[in-house]
């Protein structure tokens, strides 16, 4: 009597098992495309979703073939009991070790939260011991099948941990292009109603961010950080008869700062007094500028001699005023278009970064533009992909279609976010096409943290970002969004 319970409890786990492992197989199979994109997105196994989801699915379909011959039984169920301790390791490592929490997978199993996941593999896991230790125990005891049970389990967690130890590092900082979606990483909080897509980001302070107009360059328009009280003043020039092309206004510490570039003039004034005066006049042409004091400047402008992309400092109170770096930016293609990108300070870290739109690639300068360091994107172009003619005249234009790589950007707190103009590995078309992907990057530790996304429409693009703190605000067409970031993001 008790030979028959114990044959047909083997034989009724054994079963159990072999189900729950073909239609877990099933269902990955049969929605294959989501199984590998919520693999790409898991913080454990991000690295090697594209061969994980494979070998899983045929692994699975192996065992419980196993499980269900009785000569392999034996085998199906130490080769259950490795996989369950595996899926049982993965979720514990999940729960207490990974930096955010993805979605739990498919089918039926979906409904269950990841402690209740644990929970449910734990139980299976005691059964198939259990079935182990009964099937062995008349024929060899039950000291080497335990023996045995303990070296599957050790190695599947053994297995694991690597796993999650090496993607860890290759996601961060050896990425092949495999985004991390972090789970509900920001709230979309406001929304303000610019009227007009022509307004840029001017700056921002600890109570309000302030807004440039391209069609209107002498009006400043600044709004609280809750996106309630707006103000709008225009703004007077102490000499305006120059031939401006794109005049501009960046806010630091309590002044505005009025500049063309084209043009080698810099106003400054002081908020609340509409009135700018000249501080420089003849000193550089540029075509960008970051405010490091109110008489320092970091500068991009083009070599006289070959007109290619450089970087230069402006002191005022130094002689010579200009010190040019000239070997920061390198050529690949032309020096002009294969060097484009956005120049950007980082107050709360005394750091400059300069992102290249067309490679992915990052400088990390101080403010005396000492090269500090180098870093990469996580998307895989690392050279630029466009074709330069030159004219008669020594001006460049490009003669195909560029290939953007990075778009808008924003810093703060030694936190790059960089929108992405890449699609990576396993992520969703319907997605990118309604969306913005924002990738975020730790510059201090040269790590890749994660992404989200930004809904939008179709045709609607992000004029600027801007960050302070906990918030990011995003410019998307003329409409102005504060987001904030949840507490696990900001942790």
């Amino acid at each position: 009597m008790m030979g028959t319970i114990k044959k047909y409890y083997i034989k009724v786990i054994s079963i159990l098992l072999a189900i729950l492992f073909l239609y877990a197989a099933m269902s990955k199979a049969l929605d294959f495309e989501n199984f590998q994109i919520q693999l790409a997105q898991s913080p454990l196994l991000s690295a090697y979703a594209e061969i994980i989801s494979y070998s899983i699915i045929i692994i699975e379909i192996i065992v419980a073939i196993c499980l269900f011959i009785p000569y392999t039984n034996r085998l199906g169920l130490y080769a259950s009991l490795g996989l369950m301790s595996a899926f049982t390791v993965y979720i514990y490592l999940i729960l207490n070790y990974s930096d955010f929490i993805p979605c739990s997978c498919g089918g039926i199993l979906e409904k269950l939260g990841w402690t209740e996941h644990l929970l449910f593999n734990l139980f299976f896991v005691i059964l198939t011991i259990t079935a182990i230790l009964i099937n062995d125990f008349h024929v060899i005891g039950w000291r080497r099948p335990a023996l045995y049970c303990g070296i599957a389990t050790t190695a599947s967690c053994l297995a694991v941990s690597v796993l999650f130890l090496r993607s860890e590092h290759t996601i961060k900082k050896e990425n092949n292009f495999t985004r991390r979606f972090l789970l509900n990483p920001i709230a979309e909080e406001k929304k303000f109603n610019m009227g007009s897509d022509s307004y840029y980001f001017a700056g921002i302070d600890n109570s309000r961010i302030y807004l440039g107009s391209s069609t209107a360059p002498l009006w400043l328009t600044s709004l609280d950080l809750q996106l309630k009280d707006t103000v709008s003043f225009r703004l007077y020039l102490d000499r305006s008869d120059y031939p401006f092309r794109n005049l501009q206004t960046l806010v630091k510490n309590g002044f505005y700062y009025l500049f063309d570039g084209s043009v080698p003039i810099i106003y400054r004034g002081t908020i609340g007094n509409r009135q700018a005066r000249t501080i420089s006049t003849g000193d550089a042409y540029f075509t960008q500028m970051i405010v490091l004091d109110t008489i320092d400047f970091a500068l991009r402008s083009q070599s006289r001699k070959n007109k290619q992309y450089i970087l230069a400092r402006l002191k005022l109170d130094s002689t010579p005023k200009v010190s040019i770096y000239e070997n920061i930016l390198q050529k690949q293609v032309d020096g002009v278009f294969d060097s484009d990108g956005r120049l950007l300070s980082d107050d709360t870290k005394n750091k400059l970064i300069y992102i290249y739109g067309y490679r992915n690639q990052i400088i990390k300068m101080d403010n005396n533009l000492k090269v500090l360091d180098s870093l990469r994107t996580i998307d895989t172009v690392s050279r630029v992909k466009i074709s330069v003619v030159q004219l008669s005249d020594g001006r460049h234009k490009m003669n195909t279609p560029p290939f953007r790589v990075n778009k808008s950007v924003a810093m703060d707190h030694g936190y790059l976010y960089n929108e992405s103009n890449l699609k990576g590995k396993h992520e969703s078309s319907a997605a990118w096409r309604n969306s913005a992907i924002i990738d975020i990057y730790n510059i201090e530790k040269k790590e890749y943290v994660g992404s989200f996304y930004i809904r939008k429409n179709t045709e609607e693009k992000i004029v600027g970002m801007i960050a302070n703190g906990k918030f990011l605000y995003v410019l998307i067409g003329h409409e102005l969004r504060r987001l904030r970031f949840r507490d696990a993001l900001l942790n």
